[in-house]
């Protein structure tokens, strides 16, 4: 319990055995009162195995489905488990625990929260067309979710209880779906985004993939799923969730608009 409200961070991972204990005990460490869920999105190490040892609970998959995946799994744990709050934290080390009483803090105006990266905070620096990519979305996303957002690809995020039904019902699966496209879903049947600014670490485990052409595939993919998202039909009863009142629990602050 943070703050009278359940928190659960959802952790997906694919094949992070060697650096995931480490991820796990920074977390206990840093947030005592939060609970973790090792999302294992089919590996093929003891990744699932490592994270029950270190005091984690663990959903496994029987086969790796991606983030978007692991991540719907995840919001439909904390979902049928009654969590006030769930925050995805990567299980590379990137994303610094120490940010999440940051994110916590700005749910108080906003139903989903993003730790953005090029917002005043740390060094981290992406070139090429995958910064166009990313800043063509940070552009087209402020636009629709009528805020400034320059990190919209961040996997580091926090949302509350009205988002994590939403996201338990409805959380695309495709490339980029999990942060480009959930958001557009989001932010189109009502629900509020604002970010933080948070320093990004580098990785503890796995290489990134980064070369000019995979660099040019990132931004023709991420202008398609834009497309997609803003055309894709989204189903009437899910605007319906974020038109409910804050349950009697959750501060009523979480339902403000600004």
């Amino acid at each position: 319990m943070i703050g009278g409200r359940r928190v659960l961070i959802i952790l997906p991972a694919w094949n992070e055995a060697e650096g995931l204990p480490n991820v796990l005990k920074e977390i206990q460490d840093l947030l005592p009162g939060v609970d973790t869920l090792v999302v294992d999105d089919g590996s093929t190490d003891r990744t699932a195995a490592v994270a029950a040892a270190a005091g984690s609970a663990v959903a496994r998959l029987p086969y790796n489905l991606g983030v978007g995946g692991a991540m719907r799994l995840g919001y439909r744990y904390a979902y049928l488990h009654g969590y006030d709050v769930a925050i995805q934290v990567d299980s590379d080390g990137q994303h610094d625990p120490a940010y999440v009483p940051v994110l916590l803090e700005k749910l108080g105006e906003a139903d989903l929260v993003v730790g953005a990266r090029f917002d005043g905070e740390g060094d981290y620096r992406v070139r090429g067309p995958r910064k166009w990519a990313m800043g063509l979305l940070s552009v087209v996303l402020s636009r629709i979710t009528g805020t400034r957002l320059t990190d919209t690809t961040s996997g580091f995020r926090a949302c509350n209880r009205r988002l994590i039904e939403f996201f338990a019902k409805w959380y695309p699966v495709e490339y980029l779906g999990d942060t480009v496209e959930s958001m557009v879903g989001a932010a189109r049947c009502g629900f509020t985004v604002r970010q933080v600014p948070v320093a990004m670490r580098e990785r503890t485990t796995g290489r990134p993939s980064a070369s000019p052409v995979k660099a040019m595939v990132y931004l023709s993919r991420a202008g398609l799923v834009l497309l997609l998202s803003m055309i894709r039909r989204m189903p009437a009863d899910l605007r319906e969730i974020a038109r409910r009142p804050a349950p009697a629990n959750e501060p009523a602050e979480l339902t403000a608009r600004v």
